[in-house]
């Protein structure tokens, strides 16, 4: 693969109605001269893994990808479940977010009130990216803007896979700043810390993390958000139904749009300013720092060197964020 090729991508993620997954990706698609989106795989976290599924499959039909294959995955953690959520409520106090956990069974429509023509491929999610690997060693990325589940279930299966993908680009984790769900933890990795842990250790070259110390740096306010939707295509369309009732309620309000911080650097890593290799290892033991994403020492065997993005130019990502999202679509 040539410097001027897309970067071919698989795209993990516990999917959103818009805010953050599903607008990470329609940026991702609105670039194909610097990615090549090669399939779209759900996880449980937002949602569950179907009605996940099924916001995806609308959001590629808007951005007029409807060809990009999408394959089901892991509808529960590796350890974690709803019970356990409770009883560390119980004695640490209060998980701001839980996301499948707290879900209704029932799959619906997403917004538009019908289901996508596409639907899900056959072949699994692990299936699927075991086999994109195997055709493509040494040059694909994994975007993992969800829990880790997927993948961890890829490396249990072919642990000798993890040195020939390229690298892992993932949303998740706090190294120097406070959780968002709880004190010590980000959702994506509270959620399925055991996949986490289990993912940084398979032996992939590369790892880069966006997690909330560089996420929580350009949250997207009203004036950006009307100028946005004020476009009126079926993407910012969208947008409105999902996001403007917020504003409505508290024209001061924001929006975290956390994974298309991650897609902006993959588009253009210029957008990220300050980074550091630093030792992760992901807290698993049940308590009040499990999900946890701690800085230790570099000899730590829990460990693994991460590239920790810092800091961000901020209007060049709001620049890139309205420019991909405004972009007419086919």
């Amino acid at each position: 693969m040539s410097v001027s090729e897309p970067c071919p991508i698989v795209f993990d993620t516990d999917s959103a109605v818009f805010n953050d997954d599903a607008a990470a990706l329609a940026m991702l698609l609105g670039r194909p001269d610097r990615v090549e989106v090669l399939g779209v795989t759900v996880v449980a976290g937002n949602h569950t893994a179907p009605q996940g599924a099924e916001h995806m499959l609308h959001l590629l039909e808007l951005a007029g990808a409807a060809d990009v294959p999408l394959h089901l995955g892991a509808r529960a953690p590796l350890v974690n479940t709803p019970e356990r959520a409770a009883r560390h409520e119980a004695r640490w106090g209060p998980i701001a977010f839980k996301g499948a956990f707290d879900a209704e069974p029932d799959v619906r429509p997403p917004h538009g009130g019908r289901f996508a023509a596409v639907r899900p491929r056959p072949a699994d999610a692990a299936s699927f990216i075991i086999d994109t690997i195997e055709r493509r060693p040494n040059e694909i990325t994994l975007v993992a803007v969800g829990p880790m589940t997927n993948l961890a279930q890829v490396f249990r299966a072919r642990p000798d896979l993890a040195p020939r993908v390229k690298r892992l680009v993932f949303m998740g984790g706090a190294a120097r700043v406070p959780g968002n769900v709880t004190p010590a933890a980000e959702f994506n990795i509270w959620f399925d810390p055991d996949a986490a842990a289990e993912v940084l250790r398979a032996g992939v070259p590369s790892l880069v993390m966006f997690g909330l110390d560089v996420t929580n740096h350009a949250p997207v306010r009203k004036p950006l958000f009307d100028r946005i939707v004020a476009v009126g295509t079926p993407l910012t369309r969208l947008m409105q139904r999902d996001m403007g009732p917020r504003y409505a309620r508290d024209p001061a309000a924001t929006h975290y749009v956390w994974d298309c911080i991650t897609a902006a650097w993959l588009i253009d890593p210029s957008v990220v300013t300050v980074s550091e290799s630093l030792p992760i290892a992901v807290e698993t033991a049940f308590g009040p720092t499990c999900g946890a994403t701690s800085v230790t020492a570099p000899d730590d065997a829990r460990a693994r060197l991460v590239e920790v993005m810092l800091d961000l130019d901020v209007g060049a990502f709001y620049d890139l964020y309205e420019e991909l999202l405004t972009v007419p679509r086919p």
